[in-house]
């Protein structure tokens, strides 16, 4: 009897821990505060999300791969609008789990002009709910309003289409 008792509490535990673990991975809603983050870009700056709270929207797009032929039609088509971004005071920043140097290299094949921060850890990805099963992310974009919001997430559809898309939506904030 003391023996079922003991495995009923421990699989207890085990389900709490796991419904936890489940939650903190897709909990995140449109409405909610962006969880913080303090990732380094190409470069080894850092980049942390709540240094934009009262100055400026903030687009945080999440991509599988550096180089790989969505992930650049993507990156080049927000390189190609960043003007318009930044006369809106709209801040752009790209994460996955590329390293620093893979990032260094799509960035100069590409002249990519702004942020793209290396998540190596996936603690971002993982804190987002973007986490793949295959260790990358998914395709989905955050935007987060001037008081640290999530205003929208886009599950993105279209690469080639993704920085109109995020712009209007971001130019409303």
């Amino acid at each position: 009897m003391r023996t079922t008792k003991t495995i009923l509490i421990v699989l207890f535990i085990i389900c709490i821990n796991g419904a936890y673990f489940a939650q903190t991975a897709t909990h995140l809603r449109e409405g909610m505060k962006a969880p913080n983050f303090n990732l380094q870009n190409h470069q080894g700056k850092f980049f942390k999300l709540s240094s934009f709270k009262g100055k400026s929207p903030v687009v945080i797009y999440f991509y599988p791969k550096a180089g790989t032929p969505g992930c650049t039609k993507q990156a080049c088509g927000i390189r190609d609008d960043l003007t318009k971004f930044k006369e809106n005071n709209i801040v752009v920043l790209g994460i996955s789990s590329d390293s620093k140097k893979e990032l260094r290299k799509f960035v100069r094949e590409n002249k990519l002009n702004f942020p793209l921060l290396s998540d190596n850890s996936k603690t971002v990805l993982a804190k987002y709910g973007v986490l793949r099963d295959d260790g990358k992310a998914k395709r989905v974009t955050f935007i987060i309003d001037r008081n640290g919001m999530i205003a929208k997430i886009l599950e993105v559809s279209g690469v080639s289409t993704h920085s109109h898309e995020v712009f209007e939506i971001a130019s409303q904030l």
